[in-house]
């Protein structure tokens, strides 16, 4: 094999592999064109389940709200729709007991044939967990994260009954509990917060971040890795990315669907129609962060784009990649270099999206990894799709 050298060079912290994720839709309403519905369409769970099978998706997220369907059930739909797209389970450490959601988790994993993951959410929002009874502070809620990780890791691996008296949790002779379908199950954390990444840098499977510039997202994963390495850890979380790709035919038609997207989306967002949009400033780190971006500027390196945050006032991952599909597979691999090895694509007209992402971007991507994997150099996309860094940027 030739040594690369130059421009060539995959970069050493590079990720050799990727999975990719989206988010599973329950019905048919979108940001874009909001339906007033606050039911599940069975029948548009399915199509989306098979679109993402068949666009070669690896996870989806199953996401959680006090006003949303529940997640544990809805990955157990899933898992049972698609033979191979691992459900992420998102849950939140006030709603349900540890070794419940042990058990929970466990059924999960075995009925899926050791598919399971669980996305831990220690909750960004005051008013948001006050709605289902939980009034600790946020440093209290990491904390009880914390200790909630410990009771599933041991619930899950545990031969005889065990006891627990900690900060959050009390209980005598629980288990052995209900195992996995072959050890144990990734967990996953993500949030900006000195405590999120303690965390997560000490105890988790994997850590996930919103999209956020080539240079901030490095720096916070060399974070997250410095923590791993001081604990002792001798492996390192794996790394998640988010992103709402706008792809069209040529960069400039799809700068100008972003464009209107934006338009249409903060229409929706300030009628109510879809969600309310959050007023004053944002209490988690993470929607300050993509607030402060977007403040700064529209669009950074090849293709990120934070028009979108700024419209929903910073409301979940909801920065773009923007180009065409060429260029977005290049703006992830750009994150890939960095050591991404999971990222999460979902779109705003959000069916149609997906389809097109299995179809146009998904195997650009991976295609791009089988050369590396074969020669030891970058192939030619990230090189020949500049995206905005051909020019000053758009407008």
């Amino acid at each position: 094999m030739t040594v690369a050298s130059g421009q060539d060079a995959v970069p050493a912290t590079a990720a050799p592999e990727v999975e990719f994720i989206s988010l599973t839709h329950t019905n048919a309403s979108t940001e874009l064109a909001p339906i007033p519905t606050r039911g599940l369409d069975p029948a548009y769970i399915r199509r989306y389940v098979r679109a993402l099978e068949d666009g070669g998706f690896d996870l989806t997220l199953l996401p959680y709200g006090s006003g949303s369907a529940d997640s544990f059930v809805l990955a157990s739909a899933v898992g049972q729709l698609s033979d191979r797209i691992k459900p992420i389970v998102a849950v939140r450490p006030n709603t349900v007991f540890p070794t419940v959601a042990a058990q929970q988790l466990a059924t999960l994993d075995q009925l899926t044939e050791g598919r399971a993951v669980v996305h831990l959410i220690s909750g960004g929002s005051d008013v948001e967990q006050a709605r289902q009874g939980d009034y600790l502070s946020k440093t209290e809620r990491y904390s009880r994260t914390s200790e909630f990780i410990d009771i599933l890791r041991r619930s899950w691996i545990e031969t005889e009954p065990f006891s627990h008296e900690g900060a959050h949790y009390r209980f005598d002779g629980f288990g052995p509990g209900f195992p996995p379908h072959a050890g144990s199950i990734p967990i996953s954390i993500g949030g900006q917060s000195d405590a999120a990444f303690e965390i997560g840098g000490t105890k988790a499977d994997v850590f996930s971040f919103w999209g956020e510039p080539l240079a901030d997202i490095k720096s916070q994963i060399e974070r997250v890795h410095a923590i791993a390495a001081a604990s002792g850890r001798t492996d390192r979380p794996r790394i998640w990315v988010t992103f709402r790709p706008i792809i069209d035919r040529t960069d400039e038609l799809a700068w100008a669907k972003a464009h209107d997207y934006a338009d249409r989306i903060a229409r929706t967002f300030e009628s109510g129609a879809f969600r309310a949009r959050p007023q004053g400033t944002p209490q988690n780190v993470g929607s300050q962060r993509a607030l402060e971006f977007a403040r700064r500027q529209e669009v950074y390196d090849r293709a990120l784009w934070t028009r979108t945050a700024a419209a929903t006032n910073g409301l979940g991952a909801s920065t773009a990649l923007v180009g065409t599909p060429e260029t977005v597979a290049a703006a992830i691999l750009d994150y890939i270099d960095l050591g991404a090895s999971l990222v999460s694509i979902r779109g705003y007209d959000t069916l149609n999206d997906a389809i097109d992402y299995g179809r146009y971007v998904l195997p650009l991507v991976r295609q791009e990894l089988a050369h590396r994997k074969a020669t030891g150099r970058r192939g030619c996309v990230q090189a020949e799709h500049l995206g905005a860094l051909a020019t000053a940027g758009r407008p």
